[in-house]
């Protein structure tokens, strides 16, 4: 399946034209929900977040527009780490606790024409890091005394990017012309998948064995309240859920890169794997061509799926468990 890439940079004329268009002016292209002008140019930030129980409860992550989680590594029964990314980032309070990153991060955030948030990681991500597409702040964020050991205080505010990237010169806008107005399709109003494939819980506990993530349908606000350690999420800042209009569940081979448990998911490829919405569920197969191009998801019959508005989930499922998955 051939897919057509078209990025550069972003000239005067490219975002002249992008700003006089009404569905990308006034639409969060991570979520396809209605924002402010005066965002749309803005990029987003991609902030590594620890997720060991150690770093519970989190701050911020519940203002997230998409959370990514995927393992961390091989080794500490596969404990998993979220990468959170915000289009509206400068209103952050404490967000966090941030952790470093790993190589998979590096190239995901080359789709979304990110800012990678992190401190630090192992020296597999140096040479992703000088890619022209990696942009990142590592390190030298706020520590906050909460009685935990060093690893687990340290946390990024809004304003505090808004200066660390005027120090660096790093653009707040975009760098590169983004494939498309929006990073999903999106329904033009909510709607129900079709078939029968009720799903009122995803179990992933027996992928994520440390952390035992699940994600339960809630018919009242009809999203996936997201729980781990045996118990739901909510946001140390304002109590609000961690919780989820679109599921999807990528299926994706991964290469071990040392007996550490260090690795690299293979995201620029292709594979199968589950979207779920409303509480149901289909079958779905995703394409990443380039590490800067759009992973896309596609039906049985190939056309591209359209999610509906709303915050999203993203779990990379490694292959060698993706049998592990449980629907409920």
């Amino acid at each position: 399946m051939k897919i057509r890439r078209v990025l550069g940079l972003v000239t005067g004329m490219i975002s002249a034209m992008m700003l006089s268009t009404n569905v990308y002016a006034a639409t969060n292209e991570l979520t396809g929900l209605e924002i402010g002008d005066e965002l749309a140019m803005q990029r987003p930030v991609a902030i590594m977040v620890d997720n060991e129980k150690k770093a519970l409860a989190h701050y911020g992550t519940a203002e997230a527009d998409i959370v990514y989680e995927m393992m961390n590594s091989t080794a500490n029964g596969r404990v998993t780490r979220l990468m959170c990314l915000y289009k509206d980032w400068a209103n952050l309070q404490q967000t966090g606790s941030i952790r470093s990153t790993r190589t998979t991060n590096v190239v995901l955030t080359g789709e979304y024409n990110a800012v990678l948030i992190h401190d630090g990681g192992p020296f597999y991500i140096k040479s992703y890091l000088k890619q022209p597409y990696a942009t990142h702040l590592s390190g030298g964020f706020t520590r906050v005394k909460n009685g935990k050991p060093t690893e687990f205080t340290e946390y990024v505010f809004g304003q505090e990017l808004a200066g660390r990237f005027a120090k660096s010169g790093i653009s707040t806008s975009y760098a590169m012309a983004p494939e498309r107005a929006t990073h999903f399709l999106f329904t033009p109003a909510d709607t129900d998948l079709a078939g029968d494939a009720v799903v009122n819980i995803v179990d992933l506990s027996g992928i994520f064995v440390h952390n035992k993530s699940k994600l339960l349908f809630n018919p009242g606000s009809r999203t996936y309240d997201y729980y781990e350690y045996d118990a739901q999420h909510f946001d140390a800042e304002d109590a609000q859920p961690l919780t989820f209009k679109n599921v999807i569940l990528q299926n994706t081979s991964f290469k071990q890169l040392d007996k550490n448990g260090y690795l690299t998911y293979n995201v620029v490829g292709s594979g199968s794997g589950y979207y779920l919405t409303n509480g149901k569920a289909v079958p779905i197969n995703w394409s990443k061509g380039s590490e800067t191009g759009i992973t896309h998801y596609y039906d049985a019959a190939g056309n591209e799926i359209a999610v509906n508005r709303g915050k999203t989930y993203i779990g990379l499922v490694p292959s060698d468990t993706w049998d592990k998955l449980i629907f409920g």
